[in-house]
């Protein structure tokens, strides 16, 4: 490789890759060590990520996407370790450790970073090429994110340099006083950012309204993966708080579906793999979520029905209840799916269509001619081949095509 690509290879993906797990597991060393720490959990939500990175950066090294997701990744990582060290340095007592005012500015940095760097895929999905319009639009980008990380350093960090030095239990700082210009300067950058960020998100849908082929099917991979991603906080954010375990449960793995739902979809999208089984993905989604929200209304209501009304025992009314919206699973399931196949998966409704409609025209031919034009006309029209040939085999007089 040549020019500002030219240490992109897969060789330094795998040396990235080393270089954040070997931060991992000196972070973990770290937060055994000392007693405070508590922000690795960020770590966790961003491993992923890096995974991603991985793979596309080490198959598609003039991809910067990956580089990105394992930069992401990365910064997120030394920020943490920074402030378990901090932590150890200035809260447990290790005053011989050497570096502590270095840990304790990168301290604050792991959620800058995510601030800034994680919009970055969207930007430059799918593969980093950008007219000179969006060019100028990424670099206006880059000012911002950079003075935004400036800004916020100065602000959690203004009183590095003082004599004496605290840090809470994630390594950051407890004292220090920031200018009042900076709150101002601090919310023109964000709402700009916040404006660059929708920019990005409509060029994604202008471009899924115009596109067609490979990048249509990449647009629709990435738009429900971020969907599914959305979708899981919200139903974190809603039932982390509920009384019940079983809610809170659910809750929980709406939050392992957001983690991972965008990192393989970008993966997915980019690497091109399995790329046309997203109509099926996204049909057989949304037909178990309808089922699964009627059904429940039915439970619901047959329950209310057998033990309000009905003369029956609870026990007796949920068990009847169970039955009853068990019995109409698959009726439901099968009418849902082919009106949602017949809207998100038409691939595979037309598919269906076209083998009932010859089923039926056969139905009353007798003529093995027919049959064979019939059979030709079918598979032409489903699979569009170059060329189609059928032969018969007869019963004593050999092969006739």
């Amino acid at each position: 490789m040549t020019g500002p690509f030219r240490c992109a290879t897969s060789r330094t993906a795998l040396g990235l890759g080393i270089a954040i797990a070997v931060s991992i597991v000196a972070g973990a060393a770290l937060s055994i060590l000392g007693r405070g720490g508590g922000s690795g959990g960020i770590v966790v939500v961003m491993i992923p990520f890096g995974i991603v990175g991985v793979v596309v950066a080490r198959r598609q090294p003039r991809n910067p996407i990956g580089f990105v997701l394992l930069a992401l990744l990365f910064a997120v990582v030394v920020s943490v370790d920074a402030g378990h060290y901090a932590v150890l340095r200035y809260h447990d007592g290790y005053r011989g450790l050497p570096f502590g005012r270095v840990a304790v500015f990168l301290a604050p940095g792991a959620w800058m970073w995510l601030v800034v760097l994680l919009p970055l895929p969207l930007a430059l999905f799918p593969d980093g090429r950008l007219t000179l319009r969006w060019r100028r639009l990424l670099w206006a980008y880059l000012g911002l994110g950079a003075a935004f990380v400036a800004i916020s350093l100065w602000q959690s960090t203004s009183g590095i340099l003082a004599p004496r030095i605290e840090v809470d239990a994630k390594g950051q700082l407890t004292s220090g006083n920031s200018p009042a210009v900076l709150s101002t300067a601090y919310t023109i950058v964000v709402v700009c950012y916040l404006g660059l960020g929708l920019v990005w998100a409509l060029r994604l849908l202008l471009d899924y309204r115009r596109s067609t082929g490979d990048y249509r099917q990449q647009l629709k991979w990435l738009l429900a993966g971020g969907a599914l991603a959305v979708i899981g906080l919200m139903l974190e954010f809603s039932l982390n708080s509920s009384g019940s375990q079983f809610v809170r449960a659910a809750g929980n793995v709406g939050l392992l579906v957001s983690l991972l739902a965008l990192p393989v979809s970008l993966g997915v999208s980019i690497l091109k793999y399995r790329l046309y089984e997203i109509d099926r993905l996204i049909s057989r989604t949304l037909s178990y979520l309808i089922v699964t929200g009627l059904l429940v209304g039915v439970f619901l209501s047959l329950v209310v029905l057998s033990t309000r009304v009905l003369p029956f025992s609870s026990p007796v009314g949920v068990a009847a209840s169970t039955l009853g919206a068990a019995a109409l699973f698959n009726p439901l399931r099968k009418r849902v799916q082919h009106h949602v196949d017949r809207r998100f998966n038409r691939a595979r409704y037309d598919a269906e269509a076209t083998v009932a409609g010859f089923r039926l025209r056969l139905r009353e031919a007798v003529d093995l001619d027919t049959v064979r034009r019939e059979l030709l006309r079918v598979v032409e029209g489903a699979v569009e081949p170059t060329h189609t040939s059928l032969w018969i085999r007869g019963s004593r007089t050999g092969s006739r095509p």
